[in-house]
């Protein structure tokens, strides 16, 4: 596939959003799977997005390798997988027309979880237990395998279990780091499986990847020193005028 000086110049823009994202910066990741989306068939771009994704994945599991919280994953991780299950058999049954849709959808879902995050931030919740506690962890996993399965759009949905936890910051991006080098390590053999995955498009993901490596470094250099409310009222602007471009 030939792509044009313009295409290719927003997805090595939006490979460094993924980087940036991946190195702790909010929003970054759902811009960038806006702009692969738009960029490319809707089914192509999940194949294409997802190496980039492991090699941003893998520099955050550099930066971050000693900041993780082992018995989250480990509680998380069997939902996801069976959440993954789900989304696969979902994605193999339907068309680029009604990925599309899902992707804004999930775009548009992800926007209000995130304002529903920062509204707990505001009004902090208790770490929840007991059965609250194995729900709110098996539908997050559940929810979050499907998304991450039809759009990699899965960050906000553990962003948001982990901030019920309480989690300090740097254990925060540590976690997620680890999580989705392991979940999106399971999902490449799925993903080439389905053919969403392939020669074809992991030639135009190669290109994009050093991008996104650089994009981690840098995030993690200027995460708290940016304006962060400006920055991110900008993002989710983009973010959902990218989600309702998808479902029009």
């Amino acid at each position: 596939m030939e792509l044009s000086t313009g295409q290719w110049l927003a997805v090595f823009a939006a490979a460094f959003g993924v980087g940036l994202g991946k190195g702790g910066l909010p929003g970054m990741g759902n811009l960038a799977i806006a702009v692969f989306a738009m960029a490319f068939p809707a089914r192509m771009s999940v194949g294409i997005l997802l190496p980039v994704l492991m090699s941003a994945d893998l520099v955050a599991v550099l930066v971050y390798r000693r900041h993780a919280e082992w018995s989250v994953i480990r509680r998380l991780l069997p939902w996801t997988v069976a959440g993954l299950g789900i989304g696969a058999v979902v994605f193999g049954m339907i068309g680029d027309r009604t990925v599309e849709i899902l992707i804004g959808s999930i775009l548009l879902l992800m926007t209000g979880l995130h304002f529903m995050k920062k509204f707990l931030q505001k009004n902090s919740a208790s770490v929840p237990t007991g059965i609250e506690s194995i729900v709110l962890c098996g539908s997050t996993g559940l929810v979050g395998g499907f998304a991450t399965m039809i759009a990699n759009a899965a960050g906000p949905v553990a962003a948001l279990y982990l901030l019920f936890l309480n989690l300090p910051k740097i254990a925060f991006v540590g976690t997620l780091a680890w999580f989705f080098m392991i979940v999106n390590w399971i999902k490449l053999p799925i993903m080439v499986g389905l053919g969403a995955v392939n020669l074809s498009t992991v030639s135009l993901s190669l290109p994009a990847i050093g991008f996104a490596m650089i994009g981690v470094l840098v995030a993690r250099a200027v995460v708290g020193i940016i304006p962060q409310k400006l920055f991110e009222w900008l993002i989710w602007i983009f973010v959902i005028g990218a989600g309702v471009h998808l479902l029009l």
